[in-house]
């Protein structure tokens, strides 16, 4: 257990965070962040590991940033206590990260959501980035990553209105991988990652890195990041097994 934050090994290579700080429905302070910061660093090198799913609970994902910690703050305070450090181990995180959205995902919330490669959210679930409606705007990817989901004129709507939107709304434009009843959405996002940890780890990886880096390549440099990644697996154990096994018609052992 971290600050605001247990983490449970379910075996198989899968680890469950789930953010504990149900009081102010999962707020982001700056112990949370920096527990979850710690906590994907060391489980990026932990080779155990193979895919983490992150939930806040069955009712609230996080409702956001701590506005008591913030409200009295200076221009040049928000600089010097800029958490984007404390993001940086989440986003170079190496490995799947599988979100399980139940309730409220507002704000910082909604940027953590953005930071996974998989969301399943509940029916009841709630995107949105709110902090138009406090005075100031999105500082964790908010502004990028939403528009790279769903589209400028989506993006813009939830940006400059501050409105969230409903699970399905969110699956519609992208923002979310799959909806499923608020009781299944952990169940779901267990299964996904158990059947993921299963998978070659270095072509897991290897198609994690291309898919966000080439994201923000021109379209050709992006192809040639991909043919050089797909060519080197060809070194690996995982592929000869798992065409040996293609071949053989039976179930491949993946190291």
């Amino acid at each position: 257990m971290a600050a605001g934050l247990l983490v449970s090994d379910k075996g198989g290579g899968v680890v469950v965070l789930t953010l504990n700080r149900p009081e102010v429905r999962n707020a982001l302070n700056l112990e949370l962040r920096r527990s979850l910061a710690d906590t994907f660093s060391q489980l990026a090198g932990n080779d155990a590991v193979r895919c983490i799913v992150i939930t806040g609970g069955p009712e609230v994902f996080a409702a956001g940033a701590d506005i008591r910690a913030m409200v009295s703050q200076t221009a040049n305070e928000a600089a010097a206590n800029s958490t984007a450090p404390l993001w940086k181990p989440i986003r170079e995180f190496p490995k799947p990260i599988i979100a399980a959205v139940s309730g409220y995902a507002l704000g910082g919330g909604c940027e953590l959501a953005m930071h996974c490669d998989i969301i399943v959210a509940g029916r009841g679930a709630r995107f949105g980035q709110p902090e138009i409606r406090v005075g100031i705007m999105p500082g964790a990817g908010g502004t990028q990553r939403l528009v790279r989901a769903v589209g400028k004129f989506k993006a813009m709507r939830m940006l400059l209105l501050g409105e969230p939107i409903t699970a399905d709304e969110a699956e519609r434009a992208g923002l979310v991988s799959e909806v499923v009843g608020d009781a299944e959405v952990l169940d779901r996002a267990l299964a996904l990652a158990t059947t993921v940890a299963a998978l070659p780890v270095q072509a897991l990886r290897r198609i994690k890195q291309v898919v966000l880096a080439g994201s923000d390549l021109p379209l050709d440099a992006a192809l040639v990041l991909e043919s050089q990644s797909m060519q080197l697996l060809f070194g690996t154990h995982d592929q000869r097994e798992g065409m040996a096994a293609f071949m053989e018609k039976r179930k491949p052992v993946f190291e």
